[in-house]
């Protein structure tokens, strides 16, 4: 189950506008418009541990059968390096359950699956 968190606030995706005007929509059902904006709130369900959106965003063909996203990782931040057609590249910083500060960086590829953007793969740098 999702973690709560607060419309009002600023959207944890950092794009400067409140999680009500961000990434709540896509994760009350609305379809993200472009990849870049599936992008941001799947990192956004990575930081409130909303499974049941990461997994139905992600492409059947590459998608896990689950995540475990109660395993202490915190998710510290975001940077879109770039987006164009169906790439998306950025850098997420995490704190890891053993404290340490990591970065994950990736080029990650979107597809349209029945008309709505989905996650096929990601690849590093």
């Amino acid at each position: 189950m999702p973690l709560p968190y607060p419309s009002i606030k600023p959207c944890p995706c950092g794009s400067g506008r409140s999680y009500a005007s961000c990434c709540q929509p896509a994760h009350s059902g609305a379809a993200p418009q472009t990849p870049e904006a599936l992008m941001r709130s799947r990192y956004s369900a990575y930081v409130l541990q909303d499974e049941a959106y990461l997994l139905a965003t992600w492409h059947p063909d590459t998608r896990p059968d689950g995540l475990d996203l109660t395993d202490g990782t915190r998710y510290l931040g975001l940077r879109v390096h770039g987006a164009e057609g169906d790439k998306v590249s950025f850098t997420a910083t995490l704190r890891l359950p053993d404290g340490q500060r990591a970065q994950l960086r990736e080029h990650s590829t979107f597809t349209r699956l029945n008309g709505r953007w989905v996650y096929l793969e990601g690849t590093a740098p």
